[in-house]
């Protein structure tokens, strides 16, 4: 029965983690793996990478019409 609670358990994770990807949640914990993988001097905090993020979205012309 305990190997069995574990595997619910561990799908039940998994399948969080990937909602969070795909929602772009866990975009701020990518950004600072990959920034403290590459060497990067300066990590942007939560608040300013949002705001990065905001700036890069809305910034291209939206010509969807």
């Amino acid at each position: 029965m305990r190997y069995a609670w574990q595997k619910v358990k561990c799908a039940s994770w998994r399948t969080w983690q990937g909602l969070r990807e795909w929602s772009g949640d866990a975009a701020y914990e990518k950004y600072v793996a990959s920034a403290s993988r590459g060497g990067s001097k300066k990590v942007l905090s939560p608040t300013e990478f949002y705001v990065e993020q905001l700036n890069r979205r809305y910034s291209r012309p939206n010509r969807c019409c």
